[in-house]
C-alpha cells in the first residue's frame, strides 16, 4: 500500500502568540507537528502495520520544517518530502499549499492519503478537500474510524456531534480527528534510524511551477489577538432578584436577548 501523509509545521500549542506590527513574532517560538497531523500518522503507521506497503510524509515550507519531518521518520514513516517554498513565496493560502500538492502527487501512484482535520494556526480544513478535488479522488473528513479491506474502505466520521459511517474505495483521501487513534512517541532507535532515511528536499521549478501560478488568493488584513476576558459578575439576592438582574444584564450589557 503506498501511504502518503500531508504534514504541516506549527506553534507549539502551549505557545503564547506574540503579535509585533501585525506579524507574529516568532522569535523564540517552539513549533511542532500539528497535532491533527500526529493522528494522521499514527492512523498510516496502522494501516502499514496491518497491509505492508510504504508511508511518505511531505509537507510544503520552509527549510526549519525538516525537523518536524524527521520527528515522524522517527514514528515510523519510511520517506520524507520537503516542498521548499521559502526563497519563492512570501505568502501562502490554502490554494497555494493544494495546488503545490496536487502537482507533487499528480503523476504519482498512491492508495491513500491522510491529514489532520485542521491546523491548530489557521483552523479552515480546506487543503485536504481542495486536493481530493484536483485528483479527482473521494475526500472524507474528520473520521474517527477507519477500516480497509482490499480496495473498500469503510470510514466514520465526526459529523457535528453525530455519526456518519460512510463507504468508498481506494484512492481515496481522509482527514483525521481526535479519538481516531493515540499518537506514539518516537522511541530512541527510532529516532537513530530517522537520522538514516531518506529526506527529499525540492522547490517550485521542481515541480515545473512558478511564482504566479501558486500565489495566495486571499490576502491577511490584519491579525490582532482576542480581547482579554472581563471578570465576572456575581448576583446578589433572593433568587427572584438575581433572575431579573440576569436578564437584564444579558439585555442591556452582552445584548444576546
Amino acid at each position: 500500500m503506498n501511504i502518503y501523509v500531508l504534514m504541516k509545521r506549527t506553534f507549539d500549542t502551549e505557545e503564547k502568540i506574540q503579535i509585533d506590527q501585525g506579524q507574529i513574532n516568532e522569535d523564540g517560538a517552539e513549533f511542532i507537528i500539528n497535532p491533527y497531523d500526529e493522528y494522521a500518522i499514527e492512523e498510516a503507521l496502522q494501516l502499514k502495520e496491518e497491509h505492508g506497503g510504504e508511508i511518505t510524509v511531505v509537507t510544503v515550507g520552509e527549510e526549519e520544517s525538516e525537523k518536524e519531518l524527521r520527528t515522524a521518520l522517527a514514528m515510523g514513516c519510511d520517506k520524507a518530502v520537503l516542498i521548499n517554498v521559502e526563497d519563492d513565496l512570501e505568502e501562502s493560502d490554502q490554494y497555494t499549499v493544494s495546488s503545490i500538492l496536487y502537482h507533487f502527487l499528480k503523476d504519482r501512484e498512491f492508495d491513500i492519503i491522510l491529514g489532520g482535520n485542521v491546523a491548530i494556526d489557521g483552523g479552515s480544513g480546506q487543503v485536504a478537500p481542495r486536493l481530493a478535488e484536483l485528483l479527482e479522488i473521494p475526500c472524507i473528513t474528520t473520521i474517527t474510524k477507519l477500516t480497509v479491506n482490499g480496495n473498500e474502505v469503510e470510514a466514520e466520521r465526526d459529523a457535528e456531534g453525530d455519526l456518519e459511517i460512510i463507504e468508498t474505495s481506494l484512492p481515496l483521501i481522509v482527514t483525521a480527528q481526535q479519538g481516531l487513534n493515540e499518537p506514539r512517541y518516537p522511541s530512541l532507535p527510532g529516532i537513530m534510524k530517522a537520522k538514516k532515511k531518506p529526506l527529499e528536499e525540492l522547490e517550485l521549478d521542481d515541480l515545473d511551477l512558478d511564482e504566479e501560478e501558486v500565489a495566495p488568493k486571499t490576502k491577511t488584513i490584519e491579525r490582532f489577538l482576542p480581547p482579554e476576558k472581563e471578570a465576572g459578575k456575581i448576583l446578589e439576592g433572593d433568587p427572584e432578584q438575581q433572575a431579573t438582574d440576569l436578564v437584564s444584564l444579558l439585555r442591556s450589557e452582552a445584548k444576546v436577548i
